[in-house]
């Protein structure tokens, strides 16, 4: 015999399912049967209409389960935030029995959250932070790289790479809160940022000279053009470390605040500036954001063109009638983002 239970079938060793067996007799099992023959029956025609009717919701509810059993492994999570920081979304780091290290899981995780991220029109702005007090991001996980095999190093880091390029990519500002250490591929996910807050305490550097590599996750690129080319190659050849200071100073981070007794100085800075953010246009914003990333690639007649192109998207917006408007009744404007 076989009962059907959702998807699972249950074979009874006492029923063969044509008539058959010493109590296929008995009328109550018989009703059993023709109860069961029902439920076979109409079971996919149920299933079908319970999934035209709901099937949007099905995508959804299997994401929250996966979420849910995946609770205790997040390595990094995404938070949205409400009341006076509505719009701002929080990318927070947390595995503290290894610093942060970046592995395959983590990686999997910030992808997972990027595709949240990248057309959600509600976020305005993104913090990158740390919940391991006195850590940022230790880098790369490197008991893991070395359990890899060698054809498996190229692809992952190829990986690492592109994921550190979405998050740069993302069209809202991004903002690295780094209240403690950030070596490595954790300085190269902060390179990636918009704008760079760090401790007065905390150390930062691209040290895999130490170790016989050299960054691969973007930082031998986006260091030079944040600092400078020959203060990177400084950097990167003698695998130097930093205070929140001395980066402050050369320009890698644009302001080092002075630590504080919860560990999260740079974490607050970063909120005050995402709050400021969010209350602009976001349409401006995203499109200034474009503009300045797009033209320093290009020469500067090209890149004036850039801005050009992109300031025209903003004439025809709602938002800019509003600040217009605004601006000629003395109050704060109201921006929808249309």
């Amino acid at each position: 015999m076989h009962i059907y239970f959702g998807c699972t079938r249950i074979s009874h060793p006492y029923y063969d399912g044509d008539g058959r067996g010493w109590f296929s007799m008995i009328p109550a099992i018989q009703f059993i049967r023709m109860i069961c023959n029902i439920v076979i029956l109409i079971q996919p025609m149920a299933f079908a209409a319970f999934y035209k009717t709901h099937s949007r919701a099905i995508p959804a509810a299997r994401a929250a389960r996966r979420w849910f059993t995946l609770a205790s492994e997040r390595e990094l999570r995404l938070d949205r935030l409400d009341g006076e920081y509505q719009g701002v979304a929080v990318l927070v780091m947390n595995r503290p029995a290894k610093k942060n290290a970046i592995g395959r899981l983590f990686i999997s995780q910030m992808e997972e959250c990027l595709a949240q991220l990248k057309h959600d029109l509600s976020v305005r702005g993104v913090i990158l932070r740390s919940e391991v007090p006195g850590t940022f991001c230790s880098g790369a996980d490197l008991k893991e790289r070395a359990e890899m095999k060698e054809e498996e190093v190229g692809p992952f880091v190829s990986r690492l790479r592109k994921t550190v390029s979405d998050l740069a990519d993302l069209p809202v500002p991004v903002i690295a809160a780094i209240d403690g250490t950030a070596l490595g591929g954790g300085l190269e996910v902060a390179l990636a940022c918009d704008i760079r807050i760090a401790a007065n305490t905390a150390k930062m550097g691209l040290v895999e000279t130490k170790w016989a590599i050299f960054p691969g996750g973007g930082g031998t690129q986006r260091l030079p053009r944040v600092v400078g080319i020959g203060k990177a190659k400084e950097l990167i050849f003698t695998a130097k470390v930093l205070s929140g200071q001395e980066a402050a100073f050369i320009g890698l981070v644009e302001e080092a605040v002075p630590q504080n007794s919860d560990s999260d100085a740079a974490y607050l800075k970063a909120l005050q500036i995402a709050k400021e953010i969010s209350s602009k246009g976001p349409i401006a914003v995203r499109l200034a954001k474009q503009a300045i990333n797009n033209g320093m690639q290009v020469d500067l007649s090209t890149a004036l063109r850039v801005e050009e192109s992109y300031y025209a998207l903003t004439i025809p917006t709602e938002d800019r009638v509003e600040g217009l408007k605004a601006f000629r009744e003395k109050r704060e404007p109201v921006y929808k983002g249309k």
